[in-house]
This record gives C-alpha cells, structure tokens and sequence, in this order.
C-alpha cells in the first residue's frame, strides 16, 4: 500500500516570508511520519495524542501569539495561522492542546486575573495542562442563554451544581472553564447573570461520564457538578459578564481553520487515488470544492486579521463557520459520490480512503452541531446584518 500523499494549500494571501515557516513546519511533520511517532490518520477529527502536541510545543507552536512573560513567542496571528493550517492539512493529532491554545488561553489573556495567567498561560504553552469548553447542557441546545448550571454564593466563593454535556475530551483533560449562571435572568435580558469560572476536572463533586458516539469513540461527555466550590480567584473577568465574553471566545472557535480542513485528509486521498489523468468529471468535482475552498479560507484568513487587531468578528466567524460546515459536509457526499462513480472500491490499495470516507460519513453529522448549529448561526448572520 503507497503512503498517502499531502496536498497543500497555496495562496499568495500570506506574507511571503511566511513561506519559511510552512516549510519548517512541513519538515517537522515529514521527520515524524519517518520516525513512526505520527502514524497517517485512519480516520476524520483532531485527534488527542499529548506526547505529539508537547513535541509540538518544543517547536514553539503553541501560545504563539501571546506574550512571553507568560511563556507565549509573541509572533503574529498570520504565524500561528500558517502553522495551524499546516499541521491540521496533514491530520496531526494536536486535540490535546487544541482548545486551550484556540480560546481557553485568549480567554484567560483578556478576561483573567493576573494570578490566573501567571498559572495557566505558561502551562498551556509547554502542552502540560488541556482545558474543555463548559458551555452546551441538557435541553438547552444552542440557546445558551437557557443554561440551568448554577453558581450559589458562599463565603469565599461560589458553589456549583448542575450538569454540562457534548464536552469534547473533558475525561482526558485537566480544567475547563464554565459558564454558569450566578444572578437570576431578567425577562428583558436572558443573557444577564452568566459567569464564567475556572473549573479542574479533579475537584470534589466533579463527575466525568464519557459518551461512546456512532463513530465508535468517546470524545463528549457528561460533566456533573455536584455542591462544587469554586474559590473567587477562579472567577474568569466580572461575575455577571458572562455572555460578553463567551460571545468574544466564540468567534475563535468558529473561525478557525478547523472548519474547514476536517475533511481536508479525505480530499487528498481522494486526489492521491484518482492518479495523474483523473476523468473529466473527477477533475470538474475536485476543482468545484477546491474552489469552495479556498473561499471559505479567504474568509477565515480576514478574520485571523481581525482578531490580531483586537476585534472580536462575532458575525463574521458565525459566517466562516456556517460556509465551512456546509462545505465539509459537502465534501464527504462529492468524496464518496466520486468514489462509487470512478470504482474506486475496487482497487484494493486505497485503505486510507476507504477507512477516512467510513469515519467521515459517521462524523459528518456533527459539523453541524459544533460551534452552534446552522439555524442558530445564521439567526447571529441575520441579527448582525440587520435582518431580525
């Protein structure tokens, strides 16, 4: 069986010295696949492996924006893009540091305390320590602002009862930072109220319940909290504000790369077992989603822009987001259409597309549940251009 081949992606809306950085990134990718620490994925989703993602950190690719002091490289937002795009083009595993480099550390750069940043940040950045997002529960769906989770005053802090669900990797990390509900809603102003709070996965009264998905693996989870105490220093920005700044931490989750080169891996094997002289038809497919493509990360590359200049391009990533999960669910139905068309099947040395098409079929799904679904989304898009 030939060992899958990288398709790169190319365009001249980099800075060009940038280039340096994608091939150095390239080369440490290729030495790994050498040395058989980073086998080729078998399946779609990022992948949870800590020894790759500390192996990642020694090169300087997590924290890569933030300051130094707290152990960040202070290099530019279009770096950091650039490395992201490279290692996720290529299936790397980088799940065990992925969230907590893409939003629980600006999280905690913009909104934390001092103290908080002096003991998270540089823990982050050498891949030590892995946060989960505490924001989706039971029977809220995407109406966060529905959230039942509760923070009761106490002296010293707050106790916490109530249950978060589809908390990707939260039995294999260490913290997660949760948004509860601290004062009751006003009827004019159902957002009012929220906080969010920094909570360790070890504390008393926390229980992890993994939930085995139809792809077979147990990525989400059932986090309950039972009289948790969390302590006033691990108040994330101003009880009450709550809303604000996850609005700010959903525009990193929803305009990254990663919506949109999940199924990445899947296009590339499909180009690698079509060969040098593929159909016409095939060639038609394969440049009408490269073209999507490449849209959807013009998108996504405006808004990297955005956010190194402080923005926070709320409707914006609900528009890159919305595109790039309607683009990767389109992917998996041109790949396996494709597949069926050009008999594919029947040459038996394409086991890495067979077994990424099975778990991208399985997986796709959930594109449109991660980082809110696509109603919600384009109610945000609607609101934002004016429209309701």
């Amino acid at each position: 069986m030939s060992s899958p081949t990288s398709l790169h992606l190319e365009l001249p809306a980099l800075p060009g010295e940038l280039q340096g950085l994608r091939q150095e990134v390239r080369r440490f990718v290729a030495a790994e696949r050498a040395s058989g620490l980073l086998p080729y994925p078998d399946k779609i989703g990022l992948g949870f492996a800590p020894d790759v993602s500390r192996r990642i950190a020694a090169q300087g690719w997590i924290g890569m924006t933030w300051p130094k002091r707290y152990g960040g490289h202070e290099r530019s937002a279009l770096e950091r893009y650039v490395v992201t795009e490279e290692l996720l083009a290529a299936g790397v595993p980088v799940g065990a540091h992925w969230i907590s480099d893409r939003q629980s550390g600006p999280v905690l750069l913009k909104f934390g305390t001092e103290a908080q940043k002096q003991e998270w940040l540089p823990k982050i950045v050498r891949a030590e320590v892995a946060f989960c997002i505490g924001m989706s529960e039971p029977d809220s769906g995407s109406d966060l602002a529905s959230l039942r989770t509760s923070g009761t005053r106490e002296e010293g802090g707050w106790r916490v009862n109530g249950t978060k669900l589809w908390t990707t990797n939260a039995h294999r990390v260490h913290c997660m930072i949760a948004l509860i509900r601290t004062a009751k809603a006003d009827e004019k102003n159902r957002q009012a109220g929220l906080t969010q709070v920094l909570i360790p996965l070890d504390s008393p009264g926390v229980t992890v319940r993994p939930i085995k998905s139809m792809v077979g693996v147990e990525d989400f989870n059932e986090v309950n909290f039972d009289h948790v105490f969390v302590p006033d220093s691990h108040v994330v920005g101003e009880p009450g504000n709550g809303w604000n700044q996850v609005s700010a931490e959903l525009a990193y989750e929803r305009s990254g790369p990663e919506r949109w080169l999940s199924t990445f891996r899947l296009l590339a094997e499909l180009v690698q077992a079509l060969g040098p002289k593929p159909s016409d038809a095939a060639r038609v497919e394969v440049g009408r989603l490269l073209g999507q493509l490449m849209a959807v990360r013009q998108i996504s590359l405006s808004i990297a822009s955005m956010l190194e200049r402080g923005k926070t391009p709320t409707l914006e990533a609900s528009i890159a987001k919305d595109l790039g999960t309607r683009l990767e669910q389109e992917m998996v139905r041109a790949v396996r259409n494709l597949v069926q068309q050009e008999d594919l099947w029947l040459r038996g040395e394409h086991a890495h597309l067979r077994s990424l098409l099975a778990s991208a079929q399985r997986y796709a799904p959930a594109f449109t549940i991660r980082g809110g679904t696509g109603e919600i989304l384009r109610g945000v898009i609607a609101r934002g251009l004016g429209l309701r």
